[in-house]
């Protein structure tokens, strides 16, 4: 098996690669394989694909060989599309862990920028539960930061149909991470989510929604503008929720947060304020008019980091 491990390209059948049991994408823009399938025919794969070699007995006795693919879905099938009947690979040797798979498949897209939020939050949450990876150690293997993990995931808080419309391109991943500031008041979050998809409302739009809400529960707290004001400093300081109940003596600070790693974010924070905090990164510098399939930097300044659970 060593020859088939020193990272040369073979020409193996098409009929022959197995998709991956591990790939996190869920969704695949037909009219972008047709585009691609276009370009192979006239200039071929340019890029191998990554795959493990297998053997399994057949029915008469004998031997035969199949390979599972670990990282180029896109490729395969554009390459079926176009009729090819071979194609170019890697073969990595067969033992490979199957984190090692899902890790690779997931590193790849997101260096196509090919994974919706959605299947990019479901993947990184397999890696934690299947894995036991934690958010830090996710982040390190796909180059992101913790944040960008952890705020990922937390897209997963939101219910099915709203997944589904980020998958499916019907909203931004900002209208979703809008969104989960009313997760405690799912009533107007349908509502909200309802008028996105009929009245078209842009990312800017929403945001601006939910911040009314918030301010109404504000008032209806009976919360005075000097309490409201530090809530919404703690908020902006620590990028995440903030609620200040005060007493008749003293009060409570109420901070929210989503995992054991957010409260060591928290201390660290505290601990340097000159940090860099989450609701810091990637806001986007203008919307488009029109809907379109969101790219995974699509950041703003309603990031989810700033909703903890």
């Amino acid at each position: 098996m060593s020859q088939f491990q020193n990272d040369a390209i073979f020409w193996v059948e098409v009929g022959k690669i197995r998709p991956n049991q591990y790939q996190p994408r869920t969704e695949f823009d037909e009219a972008k394989l047709k585009d691609l399938a276009g370009s192979i025919r006239q200039y071929g794969v340019l890029q191998p694909l990554i795959v493990t070699r297998h053997e399994e007995s057949r029915e008469d006795g004998g031997l035969s060989t199949y390979y599972e693919l670990i990282a180029g879905e896109r490729r395969l099938r554009a390459s079926k599309i176009a009729g090819l009947s071979q194609i170019p690979v890697i073969i990595r040797s067969a033992d490979e862990h199957n984190r090692v798979r899902l890790e690779l498949a997931i590193i790849e897209n997101l260096q196509r920028e090919d994974l919706n939020a959605i299947d990019r939050a479901r993947a990184f949450d397999r890696l934690q539960k299947e894995f036991s990876l934690n958010n830090t150690q996710i982040a390190e293997k796909v180059g992101k930061s913790r944040e960008y993990v952890s705020n990922s995931i937390r897209l997963l808080v939101l219910p099915a149909e709203m997944q589904q419309a980020v998958v499916n391109g019907s909203m931004y991943e900002g209208h979703a991470r809008a969104l989960l500031m009313l997760t405690d008041r799912p009533e107007e979050q349908k509502t909200v989510f309802r008028d996105i998809l009929i009245r078209k409302l842009s990312v800017r739009d929403v945001e601006k929604i939910t911040r009314e809400i918030a301010v109404e529960r504000a008032r209806k707290r009976d919360v005075t503008p000097e309490i409201e004001a530090l809530e919404r400093a703690f908020a902006e300081s620590l990028g995440t929720k903030v609620e200040i109940k005060a007493q008749e003596k003293g009060g409570k600070l109420i901070i929210d947060f989503f995992s054991t790693e957010d409260l060591e974010g928290l201390l660290n924070h505290m601990a340097n304020p000159q940090a860099p905090t989450a609701q810091k990164q990637e806001i986007p510098q203008e919307e488009p008019v029109e809907l379109k399939p969101p790219t995974i930097e699509e950041e703003d300044e309603f990031s989810a980091s700033h909703f903890s659970i």
